[in-house]
């Protein structure tokens, strides 16, 4: 798989810089994707990032909505109005903003979280629960789905 997979904890230093786990630099050089593209995440206390198929997954979600529309101008302004392209610098870290910080509630530790096209950068104690909870939700999906499947045949 060359996307973004597993889960790493690296230590938020107090100027707000943290290595991207090695497997995710990889990833995006893979991906053709100079730095690291992030913004907050609209549905979680933590920051959604990635590169080129992060993008593109943005762009297909805004062709399905009209242009000139408060809708198309509020998904806009969350995925690109919020947004920063980071720099990832020799030593393999980005300096998160302020901003970034505070809405994933980061202090001294962040924790790198996979999921194929992208990645997100949780708070770890916040993503622990997060964690618990997409897992009792995945299997309820998966039910419902055996249960589609079961009932087609």
């Amino acid at each position: 798989m060359a996307g973004f997979v597993s889960h790493y904890t690296n230590r938020l230093d107090a100027k707000g810089r943290v290595s991207v786990p090695a497997p995710f630099r990889q990833a995006l050089v893979r991906d053709g994707f100079e730095g690291l593209y992030c913004f907050p995440s609209p549905h979680h206390p933590a920051i959604d990032a990635g590169g080129n198929q992060l993008v593109a997954q943005i762009e297909k979600r805004l062709l399905g909505v009209a242009t000139l529309t408060e809708d198309h101008d509020a998904l806009s302004t969350a995925f690109y109005g919020a947004s920063e392209t980071l720099k990832i610098d020799g030593d393999g870290r980005v300096m998160l903003s302020e901003e970034q910080r505070h809405h994933a509630c980061l202090d001294t530790q962040v924790t790198f979280v996979g999921q194929g096209y992208k990645f997100q950068i949780w708070e770890p104690e916040r993503f622990r629960a997060h964690r618990a909870d997409a897992m009792k939700r995945a299997m309820d999906v998966l039910a419902q789905q055996s249960a589609k499947a079961a009932g087609a045949a």
